[in-house]
């Protein structure tokens, strides 16, 4: 893409319109630990092939908008998926609406509020914090005397106790209704089948996984097939036919539209507010 983009640039294109359904290594947008921020470069390497205009879906943080030098709109997918609930989910009024996370509420609130729902959150850590590495890799420093006592050299910072993790819990009531757990995206589903068996033994009687993007990756049809999610809500922002055969719990919803009237109103430069009604400032 950036090629064709570039050759356009060199071309002389007047303007060079980039839709991006899914932006890859969009949750590589914050710094963690040693780690590099790969949204930023992405962005860069973007601006750089020569695209003007940007048109995205549902990014992973809204602040990735800030990293391009170029105009970006970041549409929704929750009215659609909002659309399916109310039309495929039978006595979708017993719902409610699942963060699966402390750090998913607010996608999950907007989603109740305009489906007048309510809401849970699981709060808790299944695995503890592994123990500090300090990734050295050469031979053990030579102890030397300091004050009397004998320590390492590169022992340089205090050793912290590791952080209790609190247990897995479920804040609110999901006993008899139909629990709906949104997210932005869905790649490794071991943390969503964890908490579809957890919302089970809480009384949820049905399990709807809903997401943007579904990436799907490795062994998640398998994993999804053999759990207790009833359906796994997609749209298809990332092609996954592949991962359709292979489990019939996946559904997709059509945001094609969508994108095609975004792209004819920067054509013929008209006002994109009209697709940004209906939206929720924590979508």
């Amino acid at each position: 893409m950036l090629i064709m983009a570039y050759a356009c640039k060199t071309s002389s294109s007047r303007k060079i319109v980039g839709v991006l359904p899914y932006l890859p290594y969009s949750k590589q947008s914050k710094m963690r630990k040693r780690g590099s921020i790969v949204s930023r470069l992405v962005a860069s390497m973007i601006c750089k092939a020569g695209f003007n205009h940007i048109i995205t879906m549902d990014l992973h943080q809204k602040e990735i908008q800030g990293f391009f030098n170029c105009p970006v709109d970041n549409l929704r997918a929750s009215p659609f998926l909002i659309q399916y609930i109310v039309e495929k989910i039978p006595d979708y009024r017993n719902a409610v609406m699942v963060a699966r996370h402390p750090a998913a509420v607010k996608r999950a609130t907007s989603y109740s509020e305009r489906l007048r729902l309510g809401i849970a959150v699981i709060h808790g850590e299944e695995k503890a914090e592994s123990e500090r590495d300090d990734g050295r890799n050469s031979p053990p420093p030579a102890e030397v005397e300091t004050r009397g006592k004998m320590s390492l050299g590169l022992d340089l910072l205090p050793r912290l106790k590791a952080k209790e993790k609190p247990p897995i819990h479920v804040v609110g009531d999901v006993g008899g209704r139909i629990a709906i757990v949104v997210d932005d995206m869905i790649d490794d589903v071991e943390a969503f089948v964890s908490a579809a068996q957890i919302l089970h033994e809480r009384g949820a009687y049905k399990i709807y996984v809903m997401a943007t993007h579904g990436l799907l990756s490795a062994d998640a049809p398998r994993l999804i097939e053999d759990s207790l999610i009833d359906e796994v809500v997609v749209t298809n922002t990332v092609p996954h036919d592949v991962q359709k055969m292979q489990c019939h719990k996946i559904k997709t919803v059509d945001i094609s539209g969508l994108l095609v009237e975004a792209i004819r109103r920067i054509h013929n430069q008209e006002s994109m507010s009209f697709l940004f009604q209906d939206i929720c400032l924590e979508d």
